[in-house]
């Protein structure tokens, strides 16, 4: 079961994680008016995950609570919490930072809509 922050948010519906690539954020020296063709390493880059699936209700109504479930846990300022997939891998300190639901609702034998939520272990300047 997948999980964030204890609470199984995805589970109505299929669903599947990606990692970002992880490593430095580089420039080109070239781009700082340097005539060099060296990079510029500027730190390293936040780790994302995205989920992308679909929520799944047994009527509109369900299916809305869902979405509502899923939207109250984006805060401001952000706070981190776990993220595990539905391999048990976990990804500590992750905030969510963005959810996204498709333009349109399926109806059928039940109501579902397609969604990616973005999540970040946010580097904090000090």
């Amino acid at each position: 079961m997948s999980s964030y922050k204890g609470q199984d948010i995805f589970g109505s519906g299929p669903h599947r994680f990606s990692a970002s690539p992880r490593g430095q954020l580089l420039i080109s020296a070239l781009s700082q008016n340097q005539f060099d063709p060296s990079s510029i390493p500027l730190g390293l880059l936040e780790e994302e995950v995205r989920v992308r699936g679909r929520l799944v209700g047994t009527s509109q109504a369900q299916l809305r609570q869902r979405i509502d479930a899923v939207n109250a846990l984006l805060e401001n300022p952000p706070t981190p919490g776990t993220l595990i997939d539905e391999h048990g891998k976990q990804y500590a300190g992750m905030s969510f930072v963005r959810f996204e639901e498709e333009d349109r609702t399926d109806r059928g034998r039940v109501c579902s809509v397609a969604y990616e939520a973005v999540f970040r272990r946010l580097i904090v300047m000090q």
